[in-house]
């Protein structure tokens, strides 16, 4: 086959071309630090590299997930912890008025001071994070304690078809009772069903007196896994807890209570201080998990991210090497042309 002068400048040309391109795909990756900076580089391992950033900002969610977490659990022992000062100081109240050398207008004063508290309680229980209720289960738009309603005293005989559905029953054993519009009649969660006319010991209260929601908060923490962040109101915020406190205010300010009924009072401080101190202990368990998940979450950040560095990242110093080799061959290419592209006419007129 006959290589004329003209092949000879093409296919020079068309290498130097080449060289170029090659220098310029370096040159692009040492100044991105990436592999890969479109897809036609390596298909390959950009749709890998697509999975593995997916992966990392699936658990950057779960991190940001886990601050709202802490958020909640944070706020929530803080309130717990209130509260147990609080029943801590009506109990030693008690304590004190129980022993029959106090005279009424002492007691009096002792029954101001649990009123405070009792109101101080109210407030805790209404606690708001980022404008939410969190002692109200999933309903975090309504305040979950209200004293006025809780004071009302209703007359069950009152309540008919009609307005049953504003109002809630309690039995004596502290279970709630709500409505059922389908049912007509109002319904437990433990299946209990009262009908009209109402018959057993129940006391009826308004609705939002005290919280009846006790659906979990839950936050998705990992990949199908979601934690309960929220402690339930009846848990810690009863009906019981504030009427008990209204009657122990209620004894205080009678003269003729004795320091023996006081003393029983202790009791119902302790049963419902011991609830505050178990729901306490459920938050601190709570706690420990999210703090085990935050480091499993860190674990896999850093894995997912290292795995992504591996695939998109560069060898800076293999790269500078290949750059380097790649311009001593281009000079050479350079050269090798010159001397194979014929001078022009122009030049042997010279």
């Amino acid at each position: 086959m006959r290589v004329t002068q003209s092949m000879l400048s093409h296919n020079s040309l068309r290498h130097i071309q080449n060289s170029y391109q090659k220098m310029g795909k370096l040159e692009e990756q040492l100044l991105t630090g990436k592999k890969v900076n479109r897809p036609s580089d390596d298909p390959v391992a950009a749709m890998k590299g697509i999975n593995y950033r997916s992966q990392v900002v699936q658990v950057e969610q779960y991190q940001r997930n886990l601050g709202e977490v802490y958020n909640w659990m944070d706020n929530t022992e803080a309130a717990l912890d209130e509260v147990n000062k609080v029943m801590q100081r009506i109990r030693d109240l008690t304590v004190q008025a129980s022993t029959d050398s106090y005279d009424a207008e002492q007691r009096k004063n002792m029954a101001s001071e649990i009123k405070q508290l009792r109101n101080h309680l109210e407030s805790i229980a209404n606690t708001k994070v980022n404008n939410k209720y969190i002692f109200n289960g999933s309903d975090t738009s309504s305040k979950p304690v209200d004293l006025s309603k809780i004071d009302k005293e209703i007359d069950i005989a009152t309540i008919d078809e009609n307005n049953a559905k504003d109002y809630v029953l309690f039995s004596d054993n502290g279970q709630q009772l709500t409505w059922d519009e389908a049912a007509e009649a109002y319904k437990g969660s433990d299946g209990t069903s009262v009908t009209f006319p109402i018959s057993g010991d129940f006391m009826a209260k308004e609705k939002g007196a005290v919280s009846t929601n006790s659906d979990s908060v839950d936050i998705e923490v990992s990949q199908g896994i979601k934690l309960g962040v929220n402690s339930k109101p009846q848990a810690v915020f009863s009906l019981d807890l504030f009427s008990d406190l209204g009657k122990l205010i209620t004894a205080l300010e009678s003269p003729d209570t004795t320091g023996e009924e006081l003393s029983k009072q202790i009791d119902m401080i302790d049963g419902h201080h011991g609830k505050v101190i178990t729901e306490t202990a459920e938050i601190g368990a709570k706690y420990n998990r999210v703090e085990m998940v935050e480091s499993r979450l860190t674990s896999q950040e850093v894995i997912a991210k290292s795995t992504m560095s591996k695939n998109e990242d560069i060898d800076a110093e293999k790269v500078i090497i290949e750059l380097t080799s790649q311009e001593a061959l281009h000079r050479a290419s350079l050269a090798v042309g010159a001397m194979i592209i014929q001078p022009t006419l122009v030049d042997f007129l010279r």
